[in-house]
């Protein structure tokens, strides 16, 4: 055979048996087993075959707001809260993060705080300014943000939990220079707006 042949095939052999060398041994320094538990798991809401019609054609049924705040306790709300603070803040002047500032969010112009960008969805929602967050918005927006405003950003899968969102409520009531009024306990809840 021809010398430079032999050289040839020596150099692509010995170059796999090193790169072989290298990923096996990287692979034993840096391997990272799967966790056991999930850290966090977002939930994705998913609709029926069919759409609309499948389901009724109407939303997920929400418990009005008057009574979820009957009994909410705002410092349990608090709480709450922090799974909302990886991407709002909520104090006085506060940055917007992934999503705005919340200080005094409650009867606030939808899609209105100061530098922040906000999606198509939320401002066709909030029909350019003349929408407002009311309780009955937040309630219906916390219980399934992409049902809700189809096609916002908001990754948040929503919290379902009557008490908890109750709770949320009250706390973000009370972040304001003054606190929006608590809705009546037996109002009639305001019908959810069609997009």
């Amino acid at each position: 055979m021809n010398p430079y042949v032999n050289m040839s095939v020596g150099a692509l052999l010995a170059t796999v048996f090193v790169m072989m060398s290298v990923s096996i041994a990287s692979e034993g320094i840096f391997h990272s087993p799967s966790p056991e538990k999930e850290g966090f798991a977002i939930a994705a809401l998913e609709e029926p075959a069919g759409g609309e019609a499948a389901a009724g054609g109407g939303a997920a049924e929400v418990v009005p707001v008057g009574q979820l705040m009957a009994g909410a306790d705002a410092a349990a709300g608090a709480t709450v809260f922090k799974k909302c603070q990886s991407c709002h803040s909520i104090e006085k002047g506060g940055p917007n993060k992934v999503g705005p500032d919340l200080w005094g969010v409650v009867n606030r112009p939808i899609a209105s705080h100061e530098g922040f960008s906000y999606s198509a969805a939320m401002k066709d929602f909030s029909k350019g300014g003349a929408e407002t967050w009311t309780f009955d918005h937040l309630n219906h927006f916390l219980v399934a943000p992409k049902a809700y405003v189809k096609g916002t950003a908001m990754g948040f899968a929503g919290l379902k939990n009557d008490k908890e969102r109750g709770n949320l409520l009250a706390y973000i009531r009370e972040q304001s220079d003054s606190p929006a009024p608590l809705p009546e306990p037996g109002a009639a809840p305001a019908p959810a707006p069609t997009n």
